[in-house]
């Protein structure tokens, strides 16, 4: 239940509006009595807290209890009531006792059976055997057998398991080592990487302040990393080194060895830090890093015509290659909160970074989760945001009366508050103009009686910001409306009855995606080497992309032509860590390459809404209200 318990709060999270009973269980793969009993257990764990509201709608989290709730935290040990918690007390005590636990003392001293503790110590091997540690059984009595490197390996995913949201909350971890002050340490020890010339990831410094404050406690315990010796810690190690020797003696008046501090270090600059202007130059990255990553600039530019090929692009990706392999091959994986969203409003830009994880695993011999691919996705993603927004600006007109330089102060306003967004084509000095003859996406204009066409914004002659935000919703309104064309003009051409299967041809990922790929393979669209790559791409990283919809296919543009084999499911599908009821099978064609990425980022935009997703399944009988059903989806949205 506990899993299924902290999906449920998880889930309640993410959402703004009601979910009800029906849309969690679908969600979590459970009855919605088993839904009914998770908000009980919920509201009788946080009372007097209202975590959670019920009304006819459905349930809501109250977010302001849930995080008062968070923050009060609950006691660990003796009273372990959930799995998870004694999960938790057991990876406690096997990391501090040498000698191991007693399976049958334990099961006393927590008031459970002892198969309820076998039970959870099958848990406690899977974390172990993840750090590279193990659990060895002599008799009742069971022991953690691993290097103190292990050892902290398997705190840090224990601890970053627990975290909501996969953010951690650095008040938790002072509560569970008994330690104060990692805020200040963290705010004096990010100046000082800047000071040096650093750039600072904030998205991976908490984990290794987890690090930090598990090499204190360990520190207390008077247990270390094995020595180094002074001449092996690299030298662009040292500066750093030297700032957590200083900030954990001043934090915690602790002493940590040269060797905890080296592998503090190496955290940092595999994790959180890469070399700035002044930090480091081209020289400080590994020509072999420089190569690979020009090798897959080309290959990327073949298989899914996105041009990366800049200099400084190559080289940040060179550093976070270097990186990741140190990571990997250190079994010290780091977590990225941003991995469901970057994967559900960025499937192109994901897909991408699973190709180059892809080339990467194999070059390199290593594992590439989807944590990391979702780092990677970032990379590519920045990037491609600052060469161009050419095709999401919006143009406009600014109709403005002259009256001395009233307009020009008007349009130098407009581009440097909106610059980025909108395009000024004309500026329109006199009041007797026709708006019907504004050919522009949006007119600002000063007088009112222009607004007698769509697209105009009436704003005072001196910018508010009112006036900034009113024109700022124009220009989302003008981009929402060019996807929304695009769809339907588009996105109806790929289906076909043929594709088309209710329920689906399977009951698991494998079999639905051989089922629609044979489907493919008889229309003559892709041949069976296309679904055997569909499903390596699948084993890669599930190809769930939103809660309600899967999107198999395969890497790179093969197809004959460009075609969507879907099915739809009345009961929804595990899949990944998703339940989907939409499952499209994807077959790009290469003459179809200009048009992959907003047929891609689009198809997944229109099955975002799980409510939506749900309405198309109920409502759809066959093939003609499929098409029906989706055009009312898409017209609405």
């Amino acid at each position: 239940m506990a899993d299924k318990y902290a999906r449920m709060l998880e889930l309640l999270l993410q959402r703004d509006d009601w979910a009800t009973a029906t849309e969690l269980a679908e969600q979590l793969g459970v009855t919605t009595r088993s839904v009914r009993s998770y908000v009980a257990a919920a509201k009788a764990a946080a009372h007097p807290l209202q975590i959670i509201t019920a009304s006819t709608a459905g349930y809501r989290l109250h977010r302001e209890q849930y995080a008062e709730f968070l923050d009060a935290g609950h006691d660990r040990g003796s009273n372990a009531e959930t799995p998870q918690e004694r999960v938790h007390h057991l990876v406690r005590r096997l990391t501090e006792s040498s000698l191991g636990i007693d399976v049958h003392a334990l099961a006393d001293s927590l008031y459970v059976s002892e198969s309820t503790i076998e039970t959870d110590l099958r848990k406690v091997k899977t974390f172990a055997d993840d750090a590279g540690a193990r659990l060895e059984r002599r008799g009742s009595t069971v022991r953690l057998i691993g290097s103190e490197g292990a050892r902290r390996r398997l705190l840090s995913r224990l601890l970053q398991s627990e975290s909501t949201q996969g953010m951690l909350d650095l008040e938790a971890i002072e509560l569970e080592f008994g330690i104060q002050g990692l805020g200040a340490f963290k705010t004096e020890l990010i100046t000082a990487l800047d000071v040096a010339g650093f750039f600072i990831n904030e998205y991976g410094i908490d984990a290794v302040i987890l690090h930090v404050a598990i090499a204190v406690d360990r520190a207390r315990r008077d247990q270390h990393l094995p020595d180094t010796d002074e001449t092996a810690v690299p030298d662009r190690h040292r500066p750093i080194v030297e700032v957590l020797e200083r900030l954990t003696s001043e934090h915690f008046a602790v002493t940590l060895t040269l060797a905890d501090l080296d592998y503090l270090a190496r955290l940092l600059l595999t994790r959180v830090i890469a070399p700035g202007n002044t930090a480091a130059g081209p020289s400080a990255v590994d020509p072999a890093d420089i190569a690979t990553v020009r090798a897959i600039v080309d290959q990327v530019l073949e298989e899914y015509v996105v041009d990366f090929r800049d200099d400084a692009f190559i080289t940040r990706l060179a550093v976070h290659l270097g990186n990741l392999v140190a990571r990997a091959r250190d079994s010290a994986h780091t977590r990225n909160p941003l991995t469901r969203s970057i994967k559900s409003s960025y499937p192109l830009i994901f897909d991408i970074a699973v190709f180059i994880a892809s080339i990467v695993q194999r070059e390199r011999g290593i594992t590439v989760d989807d944590d990391e691919i979702s780092y990677i996705a970032l990379h590519l993603g920045s990037h491609l945001e600052r060469v161009s927004r050419r095709e999401e600006r919006v143009t406009c007109t600014i109709v403005c009366p002259s009256y001395y330089d009233l307009h020009a102060i008007l349009r130098t306003r407009v581009e440097r508050e909106l610059g980025s967004e909108l395009s000024v084509e004309f500026v329109v000095t006199r009041t007797d103009v026709d708006p019907r003859e504004l050919t522009s996406d949006l007119v600002i204009s000063t007088i009112s009686t222009v607004a007698l066409r769509d697209g105009v914004v009436v704003v005072q002659p001196f910018l508010t910001d009112d006036d900034i935000d009113a024109i700022r919703t124009a220009i989302s309104r003008v981009r929402r409306q060019r996807r929304r064309q695009r769809i339907t003009d588009e996105l109806l051409e790929y289906f076909d009855p043929a594709l088309f299967f209710v329920p689906p041809p399977g009951d698991d990922p494998e079999s639905i995606i051989r089922g629609l790929g044979a489907a493919l393979v008889d229309a003559g669209v892709v041949d069976n080497s296309h679904v055997e790559g569909a499903l390596e791409r699948e084993r890669m990283s599930s190809t769930a992309f939103t809660e309600a919809l899967a999107v198999p296919h395969a890497m790179g543009l093969a197809a004959e032509r460009t075609a969507i084999a879907l099915a739809l499911s009345p009961t929804p599908i595990a899949w990944g860590d998703a339940r989907v009821s939409v499952i499209a099978f994807i077959a790009f064609s290469a003459e179809g390459r200009a048009r992959f990425q907003p047929l891609f980022d689009q198809f997944v935009e229109v099955f975002a809404s799980r409510r939506d997703v749900v309405e198309l399944v109920r409502e759809t009988t066959d093939f003609d209200s499929f098409i029906s059903q989706l055009a009312q989806l898409i017209e609405r949205g």
